[in-house]
């Protein structure tokens, strides 16, 4: 079984892939083809995608039973003790724009009301 998935790829690309894959969602493709048709096919796709980014994934003879390839993802897969993991990236989260305010000091506009009696 292979998947490939394509993001923001040209569209000559996603009919190129309909000759073999079977796609069943926009830019989701699955099918069976052979080994040397899926490297061929991989090839194509990271040759003609462009700005996109694309993902393969196909069934293998390991203890997962699958692996992947990525073409410009920010995720890349990873070898961790036999196992494929998915390495992102670290993003800095304490960035001035993304830093929240201090809550501001004193009392809320509803408990002064409560306080003094305003409705």
């Amino acid at each position: 079984m292979t998947v490939i998935v394509l993001t923001n790829c040209p569209a000559g690309l996603r009919g190129f892939l309909t000759r073999w894959l079977l796609e069943i969602s926009a830019g989701v493709f699955i099918g069976n083809p052979s080994a040397r048709v899926r490297d061929i096919l991989w090839d194509e796709v990271r040759q003609y995608a462009g700005q996109g980014r694309a993902l393969l994934a196909h069934t293998t003879n390991n203890e997962q039973g699958f692996t992947f390839r990525t073409h410009d993802h920010t995720w890349h897969p990873t070898d961790h003790e036999g196992a494929t993991l998915i390495h992102r990236p670290n993003s800095n989260p304490l960035t001035p724009t993304t830093a929240e305010k201090p809550p501001p000091t004193g009392w809320s506009k509803a408990s002064k009301r409560r306080r003094f009696g305003q409705k």
